[in-house]
């Protein structure tokens, strides 16, 4: 089970705490009213399916129940970082400091 560490609660706790709540830093239109069905398509349902690191939101379901972005690698299933809606997406450096522990099963 992996560790996943909440940027409100401060706290690395099991993933059974969480729920995944789709792709990060997906902007909503400008102007929804001049949008085509198929800009409104590509909106809702089109995101990206990375190999490696991949930003994605979370919700802290059994605790603060807050939202945030976390940066996953898919290949290793582990998690780089966590940071708050609205911070950009770490780089560089700042990646491995919230890095997440597996615990044995």
């Amino acid at each position: 089970m992996l560790l996943i560490h909440c940027p409100f609660c401060k706290e690395k706790l099991p993933e059974l705490e969480f729920e995944y709540a789709g792709q990060a830093h997906i902007a909503r239109p400008l102007n929804p009213a001049e949008q085509s069905d198929a800009e409104w398509r590509d909106y809702l349902f089109i995101r990206s399916n990375v190999r490696g690191d991949h930003a994605e939101q979370w919700r802290h379901t059994h605790g603060c129940g807050r939202y945030f972005n976390a940066l996953r690698n898919t290949v290793s299933d582990k998690f780089i970082a966590t940071y708050e809606i609205g911070q950009p997406r770490p780089t560089g450096s700042e990646e491995g400091e919230e890095s997440n522990e597996q615990l044995e099963s």
